[in-house]
């Protein structure tokens, strides 16, 4: 019964900021639901919380994404042990890997692991990502690999993980999923969206039984050096304020 109480008086017991991050995190969670991105109460998007704690926040194991809110999100430190008051366990194997970026990426404050089929299946081509389109090749210096080496339970991985990761945004776990990291949830959502594309263009175009016309190395370069620009913040605001807007007309309980 305590721990039910003090579910709902998240709000007002934490700072603005960490309300905010709560809020944004849970919107990514819906999001990934909305999207069909999710694997019943499997992986996980994380959020540093702010300040000087190293606390992050992380689904209720259990949970659907679509059940995600605000103050349901469980606070953990970098062992992955609950640090607050909650009625709900976490899955600590699966902050395996997202402690493991968060500690060595001062910029990761927010880490969104999936196991989508479109993911999974290119991570299971030996090519992996092809830059067959343009979306894909936003991503021609962005997209890291990371070779299988069995459930993600072993410590002793994560060292290897953050290497192969070096200073990217994106990496393709190989024959296991993908991982975007951003300065903010907005920005790891947004990586992710487009690299969920590139996934599901590359396996419809191999799909289609016919030959394929990769765009030649100058022009892969060319847009190399475009997507090297990015997105201003004011672009990537947009895109996060119309996602908020399409959740809010279908259900804004995230928010709670």
């Amino acid at each position: 019964m305590t721990a039910l109480a003090d579910l709902t008086n998240v709000r007002a017991r934490v700072s603005d900021a960490e309300w905010q991050a709560r809020v944004d995190l849970a919107a990514a969670y819906r999001l990934a639901a909305h999207y069909g991105w999710d694997d019943l109460i499997y992986t996980h998007i994380s959020a540093r919380v702010p300040g000087p704690e190293h606390h992050f926040l992380i689904n209720p194991y259990g949970l659907l994404f679509s059940e995600i809110t605000a103050s349901n999100l469980v606070k953990i430190d970098l062992d992955g042990a609950i640090v607050e008051p909650t009625p709900y366990i976490v899955n600590p194997a699966g902050f395996t890997i997202h402690s493991a970026i968060h500690a060595a990426r001062e910029d990761a404050n927010c880490v969104l692991h999936l196991h989508t089929v479109a993911g999974v299946a290119v991570s299971c081509q030996e090519h992996g990502l092809l830059p067959l389109n343009q979306t894909a090749m936003v991503f021609n210096e962005e997209l890291a690999h990371h070779e299988y080496e069995g459930l993600a339970l072993m410590l002793d991985e994560r060292p290897r993980l953050v290497a192969d990761l070096g200073t990217k945004k994106a990496l393709l776990l190989r024959n296991h999923g993908a991982l975007t990291v951003g300065k903010s949830v907005a920005e790891a959502f947004h990586t992710m969206y487009l690299l969920e594309r590139a996934f599901t263009m590359q396996i419809a175009a191999l799909a289609g039984g016919t030959s394929l016309h990769v765009p030649p190395p100058a022009v892969q370069e060319v847009v190399r050096k475009q997507a090297k620009v990015g997105l201003t913040s004011q672009d990537l605001q947009l895109v996060w304020d119309s996602q908020l807007r399409m959740l809010d007309a279908k259900d804004p309980s995230y928010k709670t």
